[in-house]
């Protein structure tokens, strides 16, 4: 896909409409981070995208909420807006424009879509018999009608689709309905409601729901759809109702439905209206802009087949691709407010930072519909190992050299190997880039992970701490922090997207004016860098303990805060310290405490040094064959400071067996040998006693 980047290209990217009848949560998070990611990855490539949304502001339940509160649904609308965009922000959800669907900009919109269509005989109207609650002597909306499934028999289900099945029907269909307003029996009244006649567009859309702008199995569950014949869509209400009255009707609203997906319009609008751009150069038909919607797989029925026949039939263009993804569990399980799990995005950034989350779900997200599990443990675990322990730590551990050694100055040349390095490096641009197109963000940080190994790899070969130790090393000193250093800027620029907070911090760390994709091509080579500041502190048990507690007693009526959170400080003030301290690994603070069940894993070995040989491109390491009884392994061990090849050859000494191979620069590495101390020649690997035999088990 080398042609995105070398072809400007405009594009539009929306998220669905988060209702403005309750505040956003974890699960609702998925979707606007992931189209954040996926619209700052556009404008880092240097592609003009625009990212709006809005908040999906009518209907019925937001009318009775502002009745039970006392205040008009303008001001109930109002106040979620402001919350919504607050919690938006702090976790760093950068919107070019965000609009309401309660707007004169919707109204008009609306409008002309329903006049184009009536005008072409595309809206019908029905005499049809709907759910009335007696109690409360009103029309009730599908989504306060709740019953069992006609399909699939699920109970519990709304009166307009099925969120098990994910089919769609009229609230009469239900078995067993209920309004959800009085708990009454609804009875079945009659009332005249207007249609848009899906079916008129059934060879269009059996078209365009397979010419690649679905993912292959919302197509194929289209399919299905489309096969047993589409019907007329209710697009009115009965008053009372929040919404737009239909023009040339009385007491007839737009269904929420109708003009929710046209605040994507509407919200664009109005941010051409302040910036200049060209409306109908992204919505006329034939335009050669691109429009990209990311949605719940929940509601894709109404922007795979409403949504895309209500644009053509108006005579607009239809979006490039609609993508959608599954929903979120927490521990393995449905969020739930009993156990504290169905978190609030405001719970969540009292106690932790918001880049933790961006990164965990970037690290589970792809381009398929599959859902999620946010695991709270492997959260802390894959934060700590990942954003710490490999990206953060690799900047820690050099700048301070720089600064303090070479007036923040990095090395105006490198050697071959060091060049090579960095060019594998940047040769990677282009393979991650792809893969933030299509939306494989977990294969994207696997890769960078994959990268920032590496740099580690180097950062533990030539160790700078040690060369700071010893006389006539500057100008290898220098060149190993120079280089981590620029190794660190690839990483944190191919991250960018995901944590951006962090990208800032480290862009003014590093002295950079901006992130841009193809800036990585060329090294900072004599450039200067400041004093380094701690990026990310580690994320720890007990804030992802409190922040859950918060929750439960949150949605219970306690506060949301626990007792002591503020003014602890000490974990953050901690991390810092050990961050600026550019200590060695072997000095670093105790890792996460691990259980038995975790260390009786771990299958230590005794293995014969058969061979050792110096690596001649590696300062530190020797490449060692073990004889472990049942076969040979080949090890690369970070021992050269210590050991001369030769004399190792015929001892014994202890490896983890069971250790995944890694793929080094000098080959295969097929486990560990265990060795100790501070480093340098002081250096010792682990020596059985005499009369153990080759592939014992040390127990």
């Amino acid at each position: 896909m080398s042609d995105l980047q070398s072809t400007p290209r405009k594009i539009l990217i929306t998220s669905a409409l988060p209702y403005a009848n309750g505040p956003i949560h974890l699960g609702h998070l998925v979707e606007y981070i992931q189209t954040d990611i996926w619209s700052r990855f556009q404008k880092m490539r240097g592609h003009q995208c625009t990212y709006v949304c809005a908040d999906d502001a009518h209907g019925t339940p937001i009318m009775l909420r502002a009745q039970a509160e006392g205040i008009t649904p303008e001001e109930l609308i109002a106040k979620s807006s402001e919350e919504h965009q607050a919690d938006f922000a702090g976790f760093n959800i950068q919107f070019d424009h965000y609009h309401s669907t309660n707007s004169p900009e919707n109204k008009y919109f609306a409008e002309y879509i329903y006049n184009q269509l009536n005008a072409k005989g595309y809206i019908s109207r029905k005499t049809i018999t709907q759910s009335y609650d007696p109690e409360k002597e009103m029309f009730l909306p599908d989504r306060f009608v709740k019953g069992t499934c006609p399909k699939c028999k699920a109970e519990d289900q709304y009166g307009d689709n099925c969120e098990v099945c994910g089919a769609t029907y009229s609230p009469t269909d239900l078995i067993n309905p209920k309004s959800a307003v009085s708990g009454a029996t609804p009875i079945e009244k009659e009332t005249d409601h207007l249609f848009f006649e899906l079916g008129q567009f059934e060879d269009m859309l059996k078209e365009w729901t397979r010419a690649g702008h679905l993912q292959p199995q919302i197509a194929n569950k289209l399919d299905e759809w489309l096969e047993t014949g589409l019907r007329g869509w209710d697009i009115s209400r009965d008053a009372p109702y929040f919404g737009f009255e239909i023009p040339g009707e009385k007491d007839k609203f737009f269904y929420v439905w109708l003009d929710a997906p046209i605040g994507y319009m509407s919200s664009f609008k109005a941010y051409c209206d302040k910036s200049g751009l060209d409306f109908d150069e992204y919505w006329k038909e034939g335009s050669k802009a691109e429009l990209y919607h990311f949605i719940g797989k929940d509601i894709i029925n109404f922007h795979a087949l409403f949504w895309p026949a209500m644009l053509s039939g108006a005579g607009f263009r239809t979006p490039d691709a609609v993508y959608a993804h599954g929903f979120l569990t927490v521990d393995g399980q449905k969020m739930s407010k009993s156990r504290g799990t169905f978190i609030m995005a405001k719970t969540y950034l009292e106690h932790l930072n918001p880049e933790y989350l961006r990164y965990y779900y970037a690290a589970k997200l792809s381009g398929r519909i599959d859902d999620i599990d946010l695991n709270l443990e492997d959260f802390a675990q894959r934060v700590n190992s990942d954003l710490v322990g490999k990206v953060v730590n690799i900047a820690s551990r050099c700048a301070g050299f720089v600064v303090k050694k070479f007036d923040g100055k990095l090395a105006t040349s490198w050697s071959a190997d060091a060049e090579a390095l960095y060019q594998s490096f940047a040769d990677k641009s282009e393979d991650i880039a792809n893969l933030y197109e299509q939306r494989e963000y977990g294969h994207a940080m696997r890769e960078i992970m994959t990268l920032a190994d590496k740099a580690n790899e180097y950062i533990a070969e030539t160790a700078p701490w040690v060369l700071a130790k010893e006389e006539g090393k500057e100008a290898e000193l220098l060149e190993s922090v120079s280089v981590g250093i620029n190794l660190f800027r690839v990483l944190m620029s191919y991250l960018a997207p995901v944590i951006p907070e962090t990208a800032d911090k480290s862009k003014a760390f590093l002295n950079l004016e901006a992130w841009n994709w193809n800036d990585v091509k060329q090294p900072l080579m004599g450039h200067e860098i400041t004093k380094f500041k701690a990026l990310l502190t580690r994320l720890e048990m007990l804030a992802i303990e409190k922040m859950v507690e918060a929750s439960a007693d949150s949605l219970s009526g306690a506060s949301s805060v626990p007792d002591g959170k503020k003014g602890d400080k000490k974990p953050k003030k901690d991390a810092a310290k050990r961050a600026e301290s550019n200590q060695p690994a072997e000095l670093e603070p105790i890792a996460e405490e691990i259980t038995i069940d975790d260390f009786v894993k771990i299958d230590l070995r005794i293995a014969k040094i058969v061979n050792a040989e110096a690596v001649p491109e590696a300062k530190k390491l020797l490449k060692l064959t073990l004889d472990i009884g049942l076969e040979q392994r080949q090890v690369f061990a970070g021992i050269k400071s210590a050991y001369e090849p030769e004399d190792l050859i015929g001892k014994l000494t202890v490896m983890v067996a069971n250790l995944a191979p890694r793929k080094m620069r000098f080959g295969m590495s097929e486990g560990m040998v265990l060795a100790a101390g501070p480093g340098g020649s002081d250096l010792y690997i682990l020596s059985p006693d005499d009369g153990a035999i080759p592939g014992q088990r040390v127990k």
